[in-house]
């Protein structure tokens, strides 16, 4: 297809989505640019497509009249080309049971699914004339994306596929509700309930970016409110539909005439309107929610939605291109009373309040996702949430530039008791000592204040930017960029990051990185920064943390850090020693006697060793099974009864681990070598050398291999790091115990 009859095909699909007559005519003259030709063979294929557009309909309408009370057979599909399936057949697998609604790309339909589950789902049916073949291979790849997102706040995408007549179609999660705006407005929400609602939002799109899947096309008809147990949860839906459905315009839809884009103009990106052959990215999304955020806060989208649609192509590109649209606080000014005090009601607030409201903070964060050079917005959809969360919490937001006088001010507000104290003393002082006293303690005080305001600020930005780089990094991790992810993330400081299941997530799977690297000092940090992030559960009911605690603690004295190991398992004892969990008791007694302990530390033993002791009653030795988990327990216990120095209870427990069937190499190994260390102190030499030399052997043989992070069948890679120590101490203790030569 040449440029002229690309451009004639586009300009031709924009008329056909403009339904009023007078705005049709007026766009056709603004296009066409006084090209007479051009114009008239427009207005042909117009009036053609509107005669066939007669034709069918009538040929439809005749079959229902002649066909008298003749139904369709339940599993048949019409074979005529009109824009709607009917009511009643079926379309794959799905029954159609209503018409939901109609858009630019077809018609949606509750359906019903009866095999392999009985559900109901929602239809969507894709408008004829498009490439059908390359439509669903679309639809196929998009389907694979979608396939991997799992958000309580997104819609999933089910199933897709074409119709016997051969139109594409696919299947989502039913949902049932409003559009955010009329969810909102019909219940009247506050700012802050609506910027509650709009976090939501902001989560399930970081949660697609990061599985690689942009959206496109947000705005208020594609998220969709409904109350569960009385709490609103919206629903982002049509992800990727945009992206799959690249055709035939309609509706508020639109495209350019060099090129198609799929979007919905008063929320599209100035990028993606563009067309420029800069490739869309995440930070057009970014755009599309301020511009939702600005609706859910104004009532009204930055740029008319009415003005856009009926502009030119040239115009409306234009418009949004170069055009900077008004701060929501000075739209509010600008509209009438009668529109003002409506807008204020449904929001359940007073007019000048509502726009005073929105001076300052939320203006700037809108501004900020506005911009039109992407690389000004907030890189993430995340990044968006937490500064809207800061606002919330009386929190300085990053959008805003920063000065002295503003951080100060959002000190007092989140501390107003603390504050309205100290003035009340300050007022006292003042009145006891005089004028120079006054002055001199009110001059101190105002230093100290602005010195703190000045270090709490500075600390809030260094902990936000520290959680911002960790979900940057696990975007990176996401997409297996780990020598980016790791140097984004090694220059932080450890103390910045807080508990998290995200920075466990990314931590942990950067230590795995660099430990199978052979970086293991890397590896240590890493870990270390997991065992103190890694805090949500409190207790460890479940000895998820401790886990993370048997890698971490051997890493740092083969590193030779031996005050941080000191260090994390008194601090993992402090935190766990409660613990009712056996696992979580076993790998706290392993991974705190790796090194000699203290009395302090041996008395936090008792209980820990009573708790996996009991644990053991279950297991039988002679039986084969899942053992491994009693022949750790076992070996944990001979650890303990050596650093009490009582040599044959070690034994004893050394034997009873011995016991068990299918045990690893690993345990094989820790066996040997701990066996051969009680002997050596029993003055057992010869038993002693070759248990040692067994216990050597094995473990030699596999560092001899490459590195791998191991099983319940091989011995986890951190088994294998604790032999290593357990291998040297064993050394140490076997030159001692030789013979002086004579």
């Amino acid at each position: 297809m040449d440029a002229r009859t690309g451009k004639e095909q586009s300009l031709f699909d924009v008329a056909l989505a403009i339904e009023n007559p007078a705005a049709r005519e007026t766009f056709l003259d603004q296009s066409c640019n006084g090209d007479r030709q051009l114009r008239s063979r427009l207005a042909k294929l117009l009036a053609a497509h509107a005669r066939s557009e007669r034709f069918f309909s009538e040929c439809v309408s005749n079959f229902s009249r002649s066909a008298g009370e003749l139904r369709p057979a339940p599993d048949a599909v019409s074979i005529y080309p009109v824009t709607d399936e009917v009511v009643g057949t079926r379309v794959g697998r799905y029954k159609l049971l209503q018409q939901l609604g109609a858009g630019g790309c077809g018609v949606v339909y509750l359906a019903e699914q009866e095999k392999p589950v009985r559900r109901r789902v929602a239809l969507k049916v894709i408008k004829l004339g498009m490439d059908t073949r390359n439509v669903i291979a679309r639809f196929e790849a998009e389907r694979q994306a979608l396939a991997l997102m799992d958000h309580p706040n997104i819609a999933r995408v089910l199933d897709a596929g074409a119709t016997e007549s051969g139109r594409p179609y696919f299947v989502m999660e039913l949902v049932r509700g409003v559009r955010i705006t009329n969810y909102c407005d019909e219940h009247q929400l506050a700012a802050t309930q609506r910027l509650d609602l709009f976090i939501q939002v902001c989560q399930a799109i970081q949660h697609a970016h990061q599985k690689g899947v942009i959206h496109r096309d947000i705005k208020p008809s594609n998220i969709l409110v409904s109350s569960n147990d009385g709490v609103p949860v919206p629903k982002v839906i049509d992800f990727g539909i945009a992206k799959a459905t690249v055709g035939k315009l309609a509706d508020d839809t639109a495209f350019t005439a060099e090129g198609q884009f799929v979007g919905t103009p008063a929320y599209m990106s100035p990028e993606q309107a563009e067309m420029s052959g800069l490739d869309v990215d995440t930070r057009s999304d970014i755009y599309s929610l301020g511009v939702l955020l600005y609706e859910l806060l104004t009532g009204r989208t930055p740029f008319d939605q009415k003005k856009l649609v009926n502009s030119s192509l040239e115009e409306m590109r234009r418009t949004l291109r170069e055009d900077d649209p008004r701060r929501p606080s000075t739209l509010l000014t600008q509209l009438s009373h009668t529109d003002l005090t409506a807008t204020a009601e449904r929001r359940h607030i007073e007019p000048p309040k509502l726009i005073q409201s929105l001076k300052g903070d939320l203006d700037w964060i809108v501004m900020k996702t506005l911009e039109k050079d992407r690389r000004h917005r907030y890189e993430t959809a995340n990044a968006l949430a937490m500064d809207v969360q800061r606002y919330l919490n009386d929190e300085p937001v990053f959008a805003r530039p920063p000065s002295q006088f503003y951080r100060l001010k959002k000190l007092i507000r989140r501390n107003r008791v603390i504050y309205a104290s100290g003035l009340a003393v300050a007022l006292t002082l003042i009145a006891g000592l005089g004028v120079s006293t006054r002055l001199f303690f009110k001059e101190r005080e105002a230093r100290v204040e602005a010195e703190q305001a000045r270090a709490n600020e500075m600390l809030l930005r260094q902990v936000a930017e520290a959680r911002e780089k960790i979900t940057q990094a696990a975007v990176l991790v996401n997409h297996r960029a780990m020598v980016e992810a790791d140097a984004l993330l090694g220059s932080v400081p450890t103390a910045l990051f807080s508990p998290s299941m995200e920075a466990t997530k990314v931590f942990r799977a950067l230590g795995e990185w660099n430990l199978l690297q052979g970086e293991w000092k890397n590896a240590a940090n890493r870990y270390v920064v997991v065992v103190q992030v890694n805090q949500v559960d409190k207790s460890d009911r479940t000895g998820a943390a401790t886990a993370d605690l048997l890698l971490a603690a051997p890493l740092l004295i083969e590193v030779g850090d031996l005050a941080g190991y000191d260090h994390i398992r008194r601090t993992a004892l402090a935190r766990l020693n409660g613990t009712s969990n056996p696992q979580a008791a076993e790998h706290l007694i392993k991974t705190s006697l790796l090194l000699p302990a203290d009395e302090s530390l041996m008395r936090l033993m008792h209980p820990l060793a009573q708790i996996a002791a009991d644990s053991l009653a279950p297991y039988n030795p002679k039986a084969s099974g899942d053992n491994i988990r009693a022949a750790w327990c076992s070996l944990a216990l001979a650890l303990l009864e050596y650093r009490r120095g009582d040599f044959k209870s070690e034994l004893d427990w050394l034997q009873k681990c011995d016991s068990y069937l299918d045990q690893p190499p690993s345990c094989v190994a820790s066996v040997h070598i701990l066996r051969s260390m009680a002997w050596f102190h029993l003055g057992k030499l010869e038993p002693a050398a070759s248990e040692l030399k067994q216990g050597k052997e094995i473990v030699d043989d596999h560092f001899r291999k490459p590195l791998a992070m191991g099983n319940d069948k091989t011995g986890w890679l951190a088994g294998w790091i604790m032999n290593l120590i357990f291998l040297h101490e064993a050394e140490s203790v076997a030159k001692s115990s030789s013979p002086a030569p004579r």
